[in-house]
């Protein structure tokens, strides 16, 4: 394994590391590194758990990798179709074990905004919104988000506004790992390339770091899996994520 792991690599990888076997795990409208995260777990782990998405897949095999996490495509094969109320009807009832959500800014609480940046009624930047998020942030069982930015304006220690509480379960950023612990985000572990320091540098809230360390690299099941998803590495310069 190369001595360098790109903050996009780091980010989707990472989010794969939160899938468990047998479980029922979801991703979401908008989610490209989740949506990769789930088929990269499907190709490089020796388990089986139940991949649902937003474009009503239930265990499909997709023909292509889209650029949309919405695309049609990523309903081809599937063993049924769901629509979106039956994601939040399977959430309710218990039945949704890891979540896949976005968010703007996140604070220590493991708290998400997706409504405003800013003051409601004149805010800077009025954002899409929370969708399903306020139902299935605190009704999954776990729920994961992850920030292709990691500083202290999208990990802050007072959110602008709380679109969903929960708390998540997990955070995956280009330079950082987060779990919940106690009711907080509690730091997992940091990219090989930065430290400790940086970390509590370009985050908003303190946190806990007992037991943290460098991530481990990714297994080679793992890059080859992410090569083979994104071989001429469309996704990576899309998403134009960096460590810095």
């Amino acid at each position: 394994m190369s001595e360098r792991w790109s903050g996009f690599s780091y980010i989707v990888t990472n989010l794969a590391r939160f899938v468990r076997p047998g479980e029922v795990t979801f991703s979401g409208v908008n989610s490209t590194p989740p949506m990769l995260a789930c088929l990269l777990a499907k190709r490089a782990y020796d388990f089986d758990f139940v991949y649902l998405n937003v474009a009503g897949g239930v265990q499909p095999r997709p023909s292509k990798i889209p650029l949309s996490s919405s695309d049609p495509v990523l309903a081809q094969g599937s063993a049924a179709i769901f629509a979106n109320e039956d994601f939040y009807d399977l959430c309710t009832r218990g039945g949704m074990d890891l979540c896949f959500l976005g968010a703007a800014q996140i604070d220590g609480h493991g708290r998400t905004n997706v409504s405003v940046i800013g003051d409601w009624h004149r805010p800077k930047v009025r954002l899409p919104g929370g969708g399903g998020g306020a139902v299935m942030l605190p009704t999954a069982r776990r729920a994961v988000t992850w920030r292709t930015e990691h500083s202290t304006r999208t990990l802050v220690d007072r959110l602008d506004f709380v679109t969903a509480a929960g708390p998540l379960h997990g955070v995956a950023t280009p330079i950082a790992v987060f779990v919940e612990r106690g009711g907080r985000l509690a730091l997992q572990s940091w990219h090989p390339q930065v430290s400790l320091a940086e970390v509590r540098r370009r985050t908003g809230f303190a946190f806990d770091a007992a037991g943290a360390g460098p991530t481990p690299f990714p297994a080679a099941r793992e890059a080859a899996a992410l090569r083979c998803l994104d071989p001429d590495g469309r996704f990576e310069r899309d998403a134009n994520v960096s460590i810095d």
